[in-house]
């Protein structure tokens, strides 16, 4: 997919989630397509997978820094 295909599907996943929907649709190749999510949780998962695919065509990583902290007794 290109950097443009990506970003508008991102971008309609994104509009999806904050509006409460779980049908999107976009155009991907020249086709439209329409997938239906079971829970707003596969549609952040899904755009959480996009923005891997536009880091690795920038060259770039996502990283995500989980903190573990303990009550030191």
């Amino acid at each position: 997919m290109t950097q443009a295909e990506l970003l508008a599907q991102r971008d309609a996943l994104i509009v999806a989630r904050s509006s409460g929907h779980l049908e999107v649709e976009f155009y991907s190749g020249g086709t439209r397509r329409r997938v239906t999510y079971r829970s707003v949780k596969e549609i952040q998962a899904a755009i959480d997978a996009i923005d891997r695919d536009l880091a690795a065509n920038a060259g770039t990583r996502v990283t995500t820094f989980l903190p573990y902290f303990e009550k030191g007794l």
